[in-house]
């Protein structure tokens, strides 16, 4: 079958279970062992497949009991895989408790080089031409390169804490979005990325776009090394402009990653 892949990007699937713990212990002893050998043969393939990473989770709070997060380019195999995954343990084992499709994608806020090399030209008096002028202009575009490829194609961390929640932009009156322009839409967005890289090293953050793929805009999946910094950096998040007038969040989920044999371990399988 034909590949369905995006024009540039990844897509992203966050998908959440509940264990159904009756339906578990119908199962012989022989048939359980057989299930989670087969769950974690399935993960080890998925894993091996071409640009795709997998990640594991045991899901805090009883909203949901294990999750995974796929990161893969053909959304035919994102829907082989949340099938598998879904049968992995058994019929009716997993009942899917939530998911959320998007993709990996640019910011439409970063700057275009045009405007940085007005900048330097502006605000740092460099003239065009020169060799100082071309080794700036040069570390910019591989600074870019190097952003857009962490945006499209992003190497998930492995950090224990893992936070998930879709968001949308308000259409309210008076706090409708997209009827800012450009500009303004840019410059809040400036100042929302200016708190961001305060938690660098604390706080990873990757945003992806799910508008015509789910029920909302985006996904923010964050991952830190303890649940402080999330919570830190949320807090902090909503007193900026762009989240206090404009931010509506859904859902927020709380995961830690860990390897099948300790996952099993936990749910007591």
């Amino acid at each position: 079958m034909e590949s369905i892949l995006p024009t540039e990007g990844r897509h992203v699937l966050h998908i959440f279970f509940r264990l159904e713990h009756m339906q578990w212990e119908i199962l012989s002893a022989k048939e359980r062992l057989e299930a989670k050998t087969q769950l974690a043969n399935l993960v080890k393939d998925i894993r091996a497949e071409a640009d795709t990473q997998l990640l594991t989770l045991s899901m805090v709070t009883p909203k949901a009991d294990l999750g995974f997060m796929l990161v893969c380019p053909d959304l035919h195999a994102v829907d082989r895989i949340s099938k598998q995954l879904a049968l992995s343990l058994g019929i009716g084992v997993l009942a899917p408790e939530f998911s959320w499709l998007s993709m990996t994608e640019r910011s439409e806020y970063t700057m275009p080089e045009e405007e940085f090399a007005a900048s330097l030209e502006a605000e740092e008096k460099l003239t065009p031409a020169t060799p100082e002028f071309y080794a700036r202009l040069a570390a910019f575009r591989e600074r870019m390169a190097k952003y857009a490829k962490d945006r499209l194609e992003p190497n998930l961390a492995d950090w224990p804490v893992f936070c998930f929640y879709p968001m949308s932009k308000r259409r309210a009156p008076g706090q409708n979005w997209y009827a800012l322009d450009f500009e303004a839409r840019k410059k809040l967005m400036a100042g929302h990325a200016r708190v961001g890289r305060t938690y660098a090293g604390r706080v990873r953050q990757l945003i992806t776009g799910s508008t015509g793929l789910d029920d909302g805009e985006w996904g923010v999946t964050l991952f830190a090394h303890t649940t402080s910094d999330i919570k830190a950096i949320v807090y902090e998040m909503r007193f900026d402009e762009v989240s206090a007038q404009y931010a509506e969040f859904g859902e927020f989920f709380i995961g830690i990653q860990m390897p099948l044999d300790a996952l099993f371990s936990r749910l007591n399988l």
